[in-house]
């Protein structure tokens, strides 16, 4: 037993270590590659453009169902005009950049995995290699910048569709008023809160990036099997540990940004 939690505690710091050194070469790489605009357009596309109509619809229901519960919840305690704050702050903290992070690893972090892992089995990596190009600053350097241009947009669209479907729940279905609702977001919602929002954002955006395209990189390695199902495998694992790491950076980063 001990032996066996020993063991896998070796393989965690190891993959933890592999996993910053892949770091370091994708920041290190991106800059000697050609045709880096075009590249990081591409991928804007992949990771923006194309998450936009799932991050709006997961903010608007998540904004309504948000302000189904805490009206309920405020009523209790007869205090149904802090709906606004409530709503606005869960939103701008919590959920926005968290829910934006994880429903885009849904789409765009499982696409990158499995898109590397294809081109790891198809050996299209060791024959930009033997051309002498860079495979992680070609691959993975433009999908890590895009990520920390679009995370932030997409949580700002989230948190703002996120607001105006408590309004909607609250205000238009429930009676809450109106003024009061805004007055309180108003009132409660300072630039620290966005900022702190954004960095989140920012952070789950280079996190997650980072992971799904290791797993995807080194699917000959991490799979247990080979081929097709060796990238299924390798890119579920890359959505499982992007989760994970969301949920775990959220709760450092808050932990921080609490008793600043």
């Amino acid at each position: 037993m001990i032996y066996k939690l020993g063991n896998n505690g070796i393989k965690l710091i190891s993959e933890l270590g592999e996993l910053t050194l892949f770091a370091l070469s994708s920041i290190k790489s991106f800059l000697p590659q050609n045709h880096r605009l075009e590249k990081i357009v591409r991928a804007i596309y992949e990771i923006g453009v194309r998450c936009v109509p799932i991050t709006l619809i997961v903010g608007l229901f998540t904004g309504l169902v948000l302000g189904l519960q805490l009206f309920y919840v405020l009523t209790k305690f007869s205090s149904e005009s802090l709906l606004g704050q409530a709503v606005a702050l869960s939103i701008i903290l919590e959920i926005g950049p968290v829910f934006t992070a994880i429903m885009i690893v849904g789409q765009a972090g499982s696409a990158l995995s499995a898109e590397i892992g294809i081109q790891r089995n198809a050996e299209q990596i060791d024959a930009l290699s033997t051309m002498k190009i860079n495979p992680i600053g070609f691959l993975v350097s433009p999908r890590v910048l895009a990520a920390l241009i679009c995370f932030p947009i997409l949580t700002a669209a989230f948190n703002i569709i996120g607001i105006w479907g408590g309004y909607l729940s609250g205000v238009a279905m429930l009676g809450v008023d109106s003024g009061a609702y805004w007055t309180r977001i108003f009132e409660s919602v300072s630039g620290q809160n966005v900022a702190d929002s954004m960095l989140k954002a920012f952070v789950f955006g280079f996190l997650t990036t980072l992971v799904c395209a290791f797993q995807g990189y080194y699917t000959h390695i991490k799979a247990s099997v080979p081929g097709s199902r060796g990238v299924s495998e390798t890119t579920t694992r890359a959505v499982v540990i992007s989760s994970i790491v969301i949920l775990a950076a959220d709760f450092v980063l808050t932990s921080f940004l609490l008793v600043r």
